[in-house]
């Protein structure tokens, strides 16, 4: 028997246990059998919210439970024809790459161990705000929109605009957006910060190489309206007309939004909805989320706990920089994680630097 092979199919099993304990597939199981009976009750559409809900849970859930099982079998068929080869290299040969294909399987399943935090399952409302730049930075922030944009739709996540304000000359000035699906809060807390861009110029006629900040905020978004309660006498509520970039008028009422909360200085607005009472409800759900931030923040004393200590959007202060020229490279400066493959990264393809962060020791974030 070739041992080496034996003792790769002995190490991935005995990960493949720790992780069985660690999501406790048992509890799981059972939540997944008492999801799937509610669903088969003749009332269960009767509440669409809660059912689709609940068909989201189960969802998510399932992409723990199936694949940890499903490499348990490839373990135990790689095992069983490992000693039936008798030596056969052939055989061993596709054994090894059977087993070879199970590390992409656990690499994700070792993530689900990672995003256990009381809000990672959340959908998350992630804020991107122009910085030292001008234009500049403007033309970046729409840049890294289209970037969490094509990154949430590679993952099948629907992605709802709250609010942007276009930039004077391109680009975009600031933009809220909200996230929903499986672990967004989760995933997306890895890119809170400040972002570098350093390129030539497209708006410099002399060819300049130039230096653009962003920021990135997010903030996960809770369904418990009793976490964090609100005083009317608290608001401020501006109604304007919608209007979209060139000041083109979206809507033909004054159905946008703008809601200031005094005592915290917080301010939420919408423009997307036809309905002035729909954004309303908008700005409210997204001020509730960042009171209930400020709140669980304060209760762990650290007020940079959840949001991310608040930075200059200037140089200095970056998480990560994004070089176009002179040469290119995508750095994380908190995990070291780095790529030279820039087109591939603003086309949202940024799991190496979330999964370098949820890998970190939590007191080195």
């Amino acid at each position: 028997m070739n041992e080496m092979l034996s003792r790769k199919i002995k190490e991935l099993s005995l990960k493949l246990t720790d992780l069985r304990g660690f999501l406790d597939i048992p509890t799981l199981k059972e939540r997944i059998r008492v999801g799937e009976d509610r669903m088969t009750a003749s009332d269960f559409w009767t509440d669409q919210d809660t059912a689709n809900k609940l068909i989201q849970e189960l969802k998510g859930i399932k992409a723990s439970v199936e694949p940890l099982e499903h490499a348990e079998k490839l373990i135990a068929d790689a095992r069983e024809l490992l000693e039936l080869s008798e030596g056969d290299e052939a055989m061993e040969a596709q054994i090894e790459a059977d087993v070879q294909a199970l590390g992409p399987i656990i690499d994700k399943l070792e993530i689900q161990t990672l995003l256990s935090g009381h809000y990672d399952n959340c959908d998350a409302i992630l804020s991107l705000n122009s910085g030292a730049g001008g234009t500049e930075s403007c033309d970046w922030t729409g840049m890294l929109f289209r970037l969490y944009t094509r990154w949430a739709e590679n993952k099948g996540f629907k992605v709802e605009v709250l609010d942007v304000l276009p930039g004077e000359e391109a680009g975009i000035k600031n933009v809220t957006m909200s996230i929903h699906g499986q672990k967004v809060y989760g995933y997306l807390k890895a890119e809170k910060g400040v972002h570098r861009l350093v390129r030539i110029s497209p708006f410099d006629s002399n060819k300049r190489r130039h230096t653009s900040f962003a920021s990135v905020e997010v903030i996960p978004e809770i369904e418990d309206e009793e976490e964090v309660e609100i005083n009317p006498d608290d608001l401020k509520v501006d109604v304007f007309r919608s209007s979209g970039p060139g000041g083109q008028s979206v809507n033909t009422a004054d159905s946008a939004v703008r809601i200031t909360h005094i005592p915290s200085g917080f301010v939420t607005s919408s423009q997307v909805e036809r309905s002035q009472l729909q954004n309303k409800a908008r700005c409210m759900k997204v001020l509730r989320a960042k009171l209930a931030e400020l709140k669980r923040q304060a209760q762990e004393d650290r007020i940079s706990a959840e949001a991310g200590q608040k930075q200059k959007i200037e140089w200095g202060s970056q998480i990560r920089s994004y070089v176009m020229q002179p040469y290119q490279m995508v750095k994380d400066h908190r995990t070291g994680a780095e790529t030279s493959n820039i087109p591939k990264v603003m086309d949202g393809d940024i799991d190496m630097f979330i999964e370098a962060f949820l890998k970190m020791r939590p007191e080195d974030r």
